[in-house]
């Protein structure tokens, strides 16, 4: 056995070449002249890992998953499946910073905005046909955007008897994760 491991090393030896660069040392592999690892930069290259075995979550993201479809958005029908998961996500929040579902509303929300930011388009047009478009796009009803403005004054946008504020377009904006410009 100990013919077996001084070979081994033998081995290693004969395939590393030692460099000494500027008061640090490392060794190169004679034959790819790759750099060898030293102890230090392997634990610094693993050091964002999770410590430990990783959990076994495929059964908890099955679950997850079958309540609750979240997937990448690829297609237009996946884009949609996620503005109403959003949406439903929405109107279960308290508004709490706490709440448990604030991370989950982020992350889904920011899904939805990486994918509106590669494949929306919002027409150039009034303001109000903007926010026409907006709602129907999102399968949105007036009454939806009660947190930004009443079903009143958003019917009276929408029907041309009253402009956006600067408040409700920013409002807006923020819903929508659009340029302000576009209700004003």
């Amino acid at each position: 056995m100990t013919s077996l491991r001084s070979f081994a090393v033998l081995a290693i030896r004969r395939a590393t070449a030692i460099h000494y660069n500027r008061q640090s040392s490392f060794a190169r592999h004679r034959l790819t002249r790759r750099r060898l690892l030293d102890e230090d930069e392997f634990k610094l290259m693993n050091a964002d890992r999770l410590p430990g075995p990783f959990p076994d979550i495929a059964a908890t993201w099955a679950a997850l998953k079958s309540q609750l479809p979240i997937t990448p958005i690829r297609t237009e029908e996946d884009y949609h499946q996620m503005v109403r998961i959003a949406n439903s996500l929405s109107d279960h929040l308290s508004g709490d910073d706490n709440d448990p579902l604030a991370d989950l509303h982020a992350i889904v929300k920011e899904l939805v905005g990486h994918w509106q930011a590669r494949n929306l388009t919002i027409p150039k047009a009034e303001p109000r046909e903007v926010l026409r478009h907006l709602l129907t796009t999102h399968g949105l009803k007036q009454k939806d955007l009660a947190g930004i403005a009443s079903p009143t004054v958003v019917s009276d946008i929408l029907a041309g008897r009253r402009a956006i504020s600067k408040k409700v377009a920013k409002a807006l904006a923020v819903r929508f994760q659009t340029d302000v410009s576009q209700f004003l």
